[in-house]
């Protein structure tokens, strides 16, 4: 359904029941088309402030006087508080109303935002930016929720279609915006820009939906889960961060954060399953196609958003390009994402998402394999081709994997099931990002060790770029610290093709995961037989 026809049915307007409670009538008119502007450009700022920071991260670390490895701090504390604020957005909303947990969650947003543009030192802006990540917890399903009761019951679909393409661009928009604004402002202007648009958002959405409030309960909160929940993965995602600088399990605090992280972890599952009102609802892995569905999830999107930081650290670490050149690359996703997304889901029901999901992997490893025979000597479009080629895969990938996680669940159990898929998506991410830049920099250190030990005085190679460096003009010192820098270079490529590699290897196994699903098919399970 195109804009044109949204606009024209809020122009004409559509008559509420008289019966239907006020927070469940239908919108119409500027009211109907400014609350949609309004609801779809906060998600947008949400969603982009996972992936604005990404090409920054070397500007960022210069900055603030740390490494690059460091500075993925900035993503993953936001991701890691984000996850485990949405199990929450139930309780909350329940107990305080929709429409103001909304405009308070997207007010604290914004001021956090501006706070992170203010840091003056890593740890001030992780502080920050955990605390915008858990403010932001409730704004994607509240959101959800609010546009879902502007239109009328029959119009839902166009309304999620809508809602969908702001969080299909803003992951697109991210790089290439934040790789702008660093290199023609100010790396803090990646936050600022929030602060007008969260106010305008808050504004609009408080015209338009005060009197829109959801009904109110009282419920008892599980306060013990939530801090098991914390404990485990804080500590899991900490471990994973700061295990290169400590040197892993040679360090009693990783030691300590891996024992922490185990026995929260052990903890929270005994509590949860036996608690009358868990702050997740762990009974629903009890559904093998549930299960399995978040499991390729989880694993896709923790290689999908992990190499979204890796790449852009290459290539600007290494190959030399600014962040505006990184922000290009990964932007050419949009291509094929764009144009593909709409026809997705409006055949998914249609087909067999087993097969969509299926052709999604093969391309994420036809494109990880690309990626994996880079070198530092490839044009800018060897390396943006991948990217082009994965926005076929990304149109098949989120659409397809939601249908299967939440195809033939009970109405009631839906809920439930989309903050824990989602809660295990966004956390799954936040330590792919650890993992992929913590094993490149250990794969790269030993690979550099390797190379340099081939390099010794009497090796022709080593003798002519030595005399060819000391001839334009470089001492002796100078040019065995030209020579280390390509072997260093050198030794990070080849790490960061092996991550790909073992990238394209792990979709292609997961394909078999895809095949022991029973087909879901318009929110219900079919018989794999009768499946096309």
């Amino acid at each position: 359904m195109t804009d044109t026809v949204v606009v024209e049915e809020a122009a004409a307007g559509a008559t509420p029941q008289p019966d239907q409670p006020v927070h469940l009538r239908p919108l119409a008119g500027s009211a109907l088309v400014l609350g949609t502007l309004a609801l779809s450009l906060a998600t947008f700022m949400n969603v982009l402030d996972t992936s604005i920071a990404n090409v920054s991260l070397p500007a960022i670390a210069g900055d603030l006087g740390v490494s690059s490895s460091q500075g993925t701090w900035v993503i993953t504390s936001f991701g890691v508080a984000n996850a485990i604020a949405v199990p929450l957005t139930g309780f909350v909303t329940q107990r305080f109303g929709a429409v103001k947990v909304f405009i308070t969650s997207i007010l604290l947003f914004t001021l956090f935002s501006f706070l992170c543009g203010q840091a003056p030192s890593l740890s001030v802006l992780i502080l920050f930016r955990v605390l915008q990540g858990a403010s932001a917890g409730p704004m994607i399903p509240l959101s959800q929720t609010l546009l879902l009761s502007s239109y009328p019951q029959q119009r839902s679909g166009t309304a999620l279609a809508m809602w969908s393409m702001t969080t299909l661009v803003a992951p697109i928009t991210g790089p290439l915006l934040g790789g702008w604004i660093t290199d023609n402002i100010s790396w803090p202007w990646i936050f600022y820009i929030n602060v007008p648009v969260g106010i305008i958002c808050a504004a609009i959405t408080s015209s338009i939906y005060r009197e829109r409030e959801t009904p109110t309960r009282k419920l008892p909160i599980d306060w013990t889960g939530l801090g098991l929940l914390v404990i485990w993965v804080g500590s899991l995602q900490v471990m994973l961060d700061k295990g290169q600088e400590l040197d892993w399990f040679g360090s009693k605090v990783i030691l300590g954060l891996a024992v922490t992280a185990f026995i929260g972890f052990v903890l929270f599952l005994i509590w949860e399953l036996h608690d009358d009102h868990p702050v997740v609802d762990l009974s629903l892995f009890r559904i093998p196609t549930f299960t399995l569905g978040t499991i390729m999830l989880a694993l896709a999107y923790a290689m999908f958003f992990g190499s979204l930081v890796l790449l852009p650290l290459w290539l600007q670490e290494f190959v030399g390009y600014t962040a505006t050149n990184a922000g290009e690359v990964l932007a050419w996703v949009g291509l094929f994402a764009l144009a593909l997304s709409p026809f997705v889901g409006r055949y998914v029901h249609r087909v067999d998402t087993r097969w969509l999901t299926t052709v999604s992997f093969a391309v994420f490893s036809l494109v990880f394999y690309m990626r994996s025979r880079f070198t530092l000597g490839d044009t800018y479009w060897q390396y943006a081709m991948p990217t082009l080629v994965q926005g076929i895969a990304t149109a098949l990938f989120f659409i397809p994997l939601l249908a299967i996680v939440l195809g033939g669940l009970p109405p009631q159990r839906i809920a439930a099931a989309s903050g824990l898929s989602n809660f295990a998506r966004i956390t799954a991410g936040s330590f792919g990002t650890s993992i992929y830049t913590t094993w490149w920099v250990n794969r790269a250190i030993l690979h550099h060790s390797q190379l340099a030990e081939r390099i010794y005085q009497g090796n022709p190679v080593a003798d002519s770029t030595l005399a060819l460096a000391q001839r334009l003009g470089l001492g002796h010192q100078q040019a065995l610290g030209l020579i280390d820098g390509l072997i260093q270079g050198q030794a990070y490529t080849i790490a960061v093709d092996e991550m790909f590699r073992l990238s394209a290897w792990a979709f292609l196994g997961m394909i078999v995961l895809v095949w022991l699903i029973k087909p879901v098919r318009n929110g219900a399970a079919v018989d794999a037989g009768g499946a096309h």
